[in-house]
């Protein structure tokens, strides 16, 4: 067992670092708004620390899920940063979706005082961190991912190194990618069904196991049938991560248009004031234009 600090205990980070508590690590946890980590202390023991340099103090592996590249950034460089209270051979585990180079920025960081870095973002949404079955697209020498893939078993069903630093970042953008297309096709086919007079339900029950067939088909037409939005990836931080996508799109020449269309459509639903709503809100903007 290895001595953990865990940072950002938002809906991913509270059930993911309680997973590593009960795999039996010593975890410290750190939380911007505090009652979150003396909620979590409350609930799986270990220790509260009040700054990330506190939380990382003696750790052999720094976890952290957190908002967007500021608050990576953040959390892991200055007096009170991460990378100042981590011992040398100390591993940095990043599971926020970022860029790809505020990623490379601070592995470079870290490999200039002597701390291993693993850019591992992650896929499955809460219902994936609360149940311990997160998809990990990580990132990272080969020997820094070998010593964190254990530790992040703790809440990994599917953990895979998929080249060097940034390659993690990289993967899980082309993850949403094609998310964003498969939930505007799925979108579109219930809202054409509903105008045409179809039981939604019904239609999904016969297509699912054919070719149209989804994770977000099975998962959310039925909520998306009945118009609940409160299952899932908020639209606010789906469209933080389609920026990411376009702007490395950009940097690489690689053509988004799909992506591009639907993160306007993203824009809409945050409009109609659907901001929270899970990602399958696609459906309601098509309701309201019909």
């Amino acid at each position: 067992m290895a001595k953990v600090a865990f940072l950002g205990l938002g809906v991913m980070g509270y059930p993911m670092a309680g997973h590593l508590a009960r795999a039996g690590h010593t975890v410290s946890v750190f939380n911007r708004t505090d009652a979150k980590a003396v909620a979590w202390v409350a609930e799986h023991g270990g220790e509260r620390a009040h700054t990330p340099r506190e939380a990382a103090a003696g750790a052999e592996f720094v976890m952290a899920c957190v908002g967007n590249d500021d608050d990576l950034a953040q959390i892991c460089r200055g007096a009170d940063g991460a990378f100042a209270g981590m011992a040398r051979g100390a591993i940095f585990v990043d599971h926020t979706t970022v860029s790809a180079r505020i990623t490379r920025d601070l592995s470079d960081e870290a490999a200039k005082a002597g701390l291993g870095f693993v850019d591992a973002p992650v896929s499955g949404g809460q219902a994936g961190a609360e149940n311990g079955a997160l998809s990990i697209m990580c990132g990272g020498s080969e020997d820094d991912y070998a010593r964190a893939e254990p530790i992040m078993a703790a809440y990994g069903r599917t953990v895979k190194r998929l080249g060097d630093s940034g390659a993690g970042q990289i993967a899980k953008m082309m993850n949403q990618i094609c998310i964003a297309g498969l939930v505007q096709g799925l979108a579109e086919a219930l809202r054409f069904g509903e105008m045409a007079g179809m039981d939604g339900k019904a239609v999904v029950d016969v297509i699912q196991g054919g070719a149209a067939g989804s994770w977000q088909m099975v998962n959310r037409h039925e909520t998306m049938l009945d118009g609940k939005f409160d299952y899932g990836f908020a639209v606010d931080w789906m469209r933080k991560d389609l920026g990411i996508c376009l702007q490395t799109g950009d940097e690489i020449g690689a053509p988004l248009p799909v992506t591009a269309l639907v993160d306007q459509f993203y824009k809409e639903v945050q409009a109609m004031g659907g901001g929270r709503w899970d990602t399958s809100s696609l459906i309601e903007r098509l309701r309201k234009l019909s």
